[in-house]
C-alpha cells in the first residue's frame, strides 16, 4: 500500500545533507527494480503541534542538491510502515527533495 502524506501544513528544513543509504557492510543500497542508488536526507518536519526529525530516502542517480538549513519540499512523501524481528516503525520515502524558492540555498547561490 502506498501512503502519500499531505504535507501542505508542514514545513521541512534540511537537518543533514544527503548521505548514501548503505547496508551493514557500508555498500550503497540501490532500488531493486531500477538499480538506481538510494540516498537519505534528514529533515526537520514542523507544524502547529511541534517538530520531529525524520530520515527520508530518495532513489536518484545523484544525491538531492539541498544543504543544511534549507527549507525544502519532499515530492510525493510516503509513509511506509514496517515490522521486523519484533521491532516496528515507519520509513519515509520521497520521489525527490526540492529547495523552496527563496530559501537559504537560493540566497547562498546568489553570493
Amino acid at each position: 500500500m502506498r501512503l502519500v502524506i499531505d504535507t501542505s501544513q508542514v514545513t521541512f528544513t534540511v537537518g543533514r545533507e544527503a548521505q548514501p543509504k548503505t547496508d551493514q557492510n557500508g555498500i550503497q543500497r540501490v532500488e531493486r527494480s531500477t538499480n538506481v542508488p538510494m540516498w537519505t536526507v534528514q529533515l526537520v518536519a514542523m507544524d502547529g503541534s511541534g517538530a520531529e526529525v525524520i530520515s527520508v530516502t530518495v532513489a536518484a542517480p545523484q544525491a538531492p542538491k539541498v544543504s543544511t538549513g534549507t527549507v525544502v519540499t519532499p515530492v510525493e512523501l510516503q509513509a511506509i510502515p514496517w515490522a521486523q524481528n519484533g521491532r516496528n516503525g515507519v520509513a519515509f520515502r520521497a520521489v525527490d527533495i526540492k529547495a523552496v524558492s527563496g530559501s537559504k540555498t537560493s540566497a547562498n547561490s546568489a553570493s
